[in-house]
């Protein structure tokens, strides 16, 4: 049973925008943590950005000012808009959503969507 679904990935030229959906298909989702991941060929996955279930939104010190992430809980959704791409922005990105930790159980992870920066 699938998840999360991870969309709005594609090619971009460097400057462009794009922004990335997560679809949950989870209830209670508005309990969840959210993450955007990305991970580029050859390396670790890495964090792009976090959400809590209060709203609360840190990011990768290179994403900065870049990126923003968001959520509508009425729509299970969460966003990751991205502005201000550069080729090294070119990875698999996907979504992870951590319920409370009291719950004890584990997190999901979406199947990722392609983000491709180039001329």
């Amino acid at each position: 049973q699938v998840r999360l679904v991870e969309s709005g990935g594609g090619l971009v030229q460097p400057g462009g925008s794009l922004r990335l959906s997560c679809a949950a298909s989870l209830r209670l989702f508005s309990l969840y943590a959210v993450g955007w991941y990305r991970q580029a060929p050859g390396k670790e996955r890495e964090l792009v950005a976090a959400i809590t279930s209060g709203g609360s939104t840190n990011y990768a010190d290179s994403m900065k000012g870049r990126f923003r992430i968001s959520r509508d809980n009425a729509k299970n959704t969460v966003y990751l808009q991205m502005n201000s791409l550069k080729p090294e922005d070119t990875a698999v990105y996907y979504c992870n959503a951590d319920p409370p930790t009291n719950w004890g159980t584990s997190s999901y992870w979406g199947q990722g969507t392609q983000v491709t920066v180039s001329s």
